[in-house]
């Protein structure tokens, strides 16, 4: 499927800003923005109770940015692979028929550059589960418990599939 096809199949229309921090996301070898734009949409597409615009940042970052934020907000002094951090504060009420600013999402180039590696996915594969996890926490899911990872991991494995996309979670998952 065509990444931006799946834009104007939904009613949402995602307003996403985009800040690269770090001039080596220049450097890889598919359209960063046109991929963020899909893959926040396909995760938002399934939400039956947002309807109207919604905002999200998305920040392209280095490793030494995220480890700085993971230490500052997480109290663990490394770098992940993204962050998120949701705007709403547990107001709901704000995403109904109204602009709502869902909040932001931090990718970190060299570990997600690393993890695609060693997971053998392509990397725009491994960029894209990557911005759906995070927007997927702005939505309220997590992964905590068993119950909940479940939940979040089939919702991944949908958008994922809906950009065309294998299963992350299943061995030999980039060969669609």
């Amino acid at each position: 499927m065509n990444p931006a096809a799946a834009l104007s199949s939904i009613e949402v229309k995602p307003e996403i800003s985009i800040d690269v921090r770090d001039a080596i996301w220049g450097d890889v070898k598919f359209d960063v923005t046109a991929l963020c734009r899909a893959a926040a949409t396909e995760a938002i597409a399934p939400e039956e109770d947002i309807s109207g615009e919604v905002e999200i940042s998305v920040v392209l970052a280095d490793d030494a940015f995220v480890r700085e934020l993971n230490r500052t907000w997480r109290h663990m002094d490394m770098p992940t692979n993204v962050l998120a951090f949701p705007i709403s504060g547990g107001d709901e009420s704000a995403g109904i028929g109204t602009e709502r600013l869902l909040g932001d999402v931090i990718v970190a180039f060299q570990t997600t550059r690393r993890e695609a590696g060693e997971l053998n996915l392509p990397l725009e594969h491994h960029f894209a589960h990557l911005i759906i996890h995070g927007v997927l926490h702005l939505l309220g899911y997590d992964h905590i418990d068993d119950g909940d990872a479940a939940i979040m991991e089939k919702l991944e494995i949908e958008a994922l599939a809906r950009l065309g996309m294998g299963n992350p979670y299943e061995e030999n998952a980039n060969n669609l």
